[in-house]
């Protein structure tokens, strides 16, 4: 049924320029649209530093999913693209401070030839409530 499933809007990023939801939440999952690294405060993007990128990407997911009360541990599925996967190893070292040992989800990591506004990360995450 169709009002078994929400789409929202989250104020942890910035406002789409393209027609899709944030997120799309059905009675089972928590399923985040691609997310980028951006300054809320700014309204514009991070860009230029993988690391940074990968930090900002994460608490956003963070955040994202604490709001619909779930927190790392509730993720199941990951997909990374990354600019350049030689840069992998430097957004490992981020990304694996957001699961406290808790164990990893699965993931998938691939290079893209462009992403939105010249970042070099996006992230998609799937969250069991």
């Amino acid at each position: 049924m169709a009002s078994d499933i929400s789409r929202v809007d989250s104020p942890e990023l910035l406002a789409p320029a393209s027609p899709f939801a944030h997120a799309v939440i059905d009675q089972d999952y928590v399923h985040l649209a691609g997310i980028v690294a951006a300054d809320l405060q700014g309204g514009s993007y991070l860009v230029g530093n993988v690391a940074k990128e990968a930090r900002a990407v994460m608490e956003a997911v963070s955040r994202i999913l604490a709001t619909h009360g779930l927190g790392m541990e509730r993720v199941v599925r990951v997909l990374v693209h990354l600019i350049d996967l030689d840069e992998l190893p430097t957004f490992d070292a981020a990304y694996g401070e957001f699961f406290g040992g808790k164990g990893f989800p699965a993931r998938t990591a691939v290079q893209v030839g462009k992403l939105v506004a010249g970042c070099r990360v996006e992230v998609t995450v799937t969250a069991r409530r």
